[in-house]
């Protein structure tokens, strides 16, 4: 890893937040580390798990003398959040975001940037249906993207220190348009989720009608379905409020193939059904070969770790 910085506020300390906690003590990329959670609770167990040298219930008092921030709340919380720290931010200070929508983040922490700190929302790729303090682990951002949105003007040296911040955990790193990136990560990530929100929202209707043999019969699609649909609801509310236009786009596209599926099913079309599924195992399997996952059982996870 290049130059640390000199202190991180890590405003959150959720999976994300406290994930990073961990890695910057394992890998490096900050001297200090402040931290911040509105929550008495989540203040405790962040001291008892040692995830930053100082604490704080106010977010302005975590900025202070930071030269990297770090928001790593709901989207919907970040304008919020940005409001609240405007008047400590440092000269030369990088501003940054973990949420999985940039063009909120630019509409709603933009206005409240200073003029002498430096802007660059960002997304690292990568999470369970964890959540919490407890959540984190050193290891979450290896052989993952982090996709760094710089907003207009923002010079190369702050872009690239963050950059090497990310780099030095493992993740790779992906410059990229704002509204480009929520188009694809609505179709990658947003419309993945929806689907498995609504097919666990339609067993549960279903689960009264059948007696419980929905979850006591649960094969593993049904399961990896729950998992998904497991994750933190506050998080994706924000997510689907926050980038409605291309979840929209993609959902209507969804449609529109799911019909063409409905009409082969209704008419015995196996070649079009046929051809769909093998499409579909060939992105799996350039999934597989581009190290973005794993063909080993059970998707390579650890048992012993919860997600």
């Amino acid at each position: 890893m290049s130059k640390p910085f000199e202190k991180v506020a890590l405003l959150g300390l959720g999976l994300i937040g406290s994930s990073l906690s961990h890695a910057i003590r394992a890998y490096g990329g900050a001297k200090t580390i402040s931290g911040h959670a509105k929550s008495a609770e989540t203040l405790k167990i962040a001291a008892e798990l040692k995830l930053a040298d100082t604490l704080h219930a106010d977010p302005a008092e975590a900025v202070k003398g930071a030269d990297l921030i770090i928001l790593c709340v709901p989207v919907g919380a970040c304008g919020a959040l940005a409001a609240a720290i405007k008047h400590v931010v440092e000269p030369g200070a990088i501003i940054t975001d973990v949420g999985s929508v940039k063009g909120a983040i630019v509409r709603d922490v933009g206005p409240h940037v200073p003029a002498h700190a430096h802007f660059i929302p960002g997304h690292p790729i990568a999470g369970t249906e964890q959540s919490g303090p407890r959540s984190g682990f050193a290891e979450l951002f290896q052989n993952r993207w982090t996709i760094l949105t710089p907003v207009e003007g923002t010079p190369q040296p702050p872009i690239t220190a963050l950059e090497d911040f990310w780099k030095g955990f493992g993740a790779k790193v992906e410059i990229m348009g704002v509204e480009h990136h929520d188009l694809v990560l609505a179709m990658t990530s947003h419309l993945p989720h929806l689907i498995a929100y609504n097919s666990v929202a339609t067993a549960a209707d279903l689960e009264e009608v059948t007696q419980s043999e929905v979850i006591k019969f649960s094969a593993g699609g049904f399961r990896d379905l729950t998992r998904i649909a497991s994750s933190d609801p506050t998080m994706w509310r924000d997510v689907f409020l926050n980038n409605k236009e291309a979840v929209l786009e993609m959902l209507g596209r969804f449609t529109e193939e799911l019909a063409v599926l409905q009409r082969a099913i209704r008419w015995g079309d196996g070649e079009t059904l046929f051809t769909l599924f093998s499409r579909a195992r060939e992105i799996r399997r350039g999934i597989i070969a581009a190290g973005q996952d794993t063909a080993a059982p059970n998707f390579g996870r650890d048992p012993a770790r919860k997600g």
